[in-house]
């Protein structure tokens, strides 16, 4: 119950947000060319906004997986008594708990399938953390190629400007960090370890 309504009320809401705001990125790129690399080597020319293009559609597809994942998750095994056997229970109060439930969340909780196999593993959290941990992956991949691309100014590929949101350095004055791309950066590592 708790992974539905944080995944819905947290997570599929902030990744519409980030769709929404790299489809803004893609128009506000288009135009501009750059060079693609494979192998860190200069390859055929894009667009930045073909570059977003990919950011946009892994973090589409993360949202995809999720939302697979979660039809899994919202499974119950209420009523599942003794072992997955019902015992001192009643189909009319797994089905009157599941609806209650629906009704008070707005989430359509559906009862299990099998109450033995429910209680006695836990694969469908199993597979949602690992819908959750590709899609962290994929953030760590953009925040790695934005740090790359940004890199510089003067000795470093330096093809994309990051805002200045903390300037400077307590030995060297002047210089600017993606900060950005590094605090993305470690809470992906954070999450990818909970994983």
């Amino acid at each position: 119950i708790a992974i539905a309504i944080e995944t819905r009320e947290k997570l599929l809401p902030s990744l519409i947000l980030l769709n929404k705001e790299l489809k803004k990125k893609i128009k506000e790129f288009n135009k501009i060319i750059k060079i693609g690399r494979t192998h860190y080597q200069d390859a055929t020319p894009l667009t930045l906004g073909d570059e977003f293009g990919a950011f946009q559609s892994q973090i589409r597809n993360g949202y995809i997986r999720i939302e697979k994942a979660l039809e899994e998750i919202l499974y119950l095994a209420q009523g599942g008594t003794a072992v997955g056997t019902g015992l001192n229970s009643s189909r009319e109060f797994s089905i009157g708990f599941i609806k209650a439930l629906e009704s008070i969340m707005g989430i359509e909780f559906k009862n299990s399938k099998n109450f033995f196999e429910s209680l006695s593993s836990h694969e469908p959290i199993l597979n949602f953390s690992g819908a959750v941990n590709t899609l962290v992956s994929c953030c760590y991949k953009i925040s790695n190629d934005i740090r790359l691309l940004s890199s510089g100014p003067r000795c470093g590929i330096n093809e994309i400007v990051l805002p200045h949101n903390e300037p400077g350095s307590s030995i060297m004055p002047g210089k600017v960090n993606p900060t950005q791309c590094e605090a993305l950066s470690q809470v992906c590592i954070f999450l990818q370890g909970l994983h």
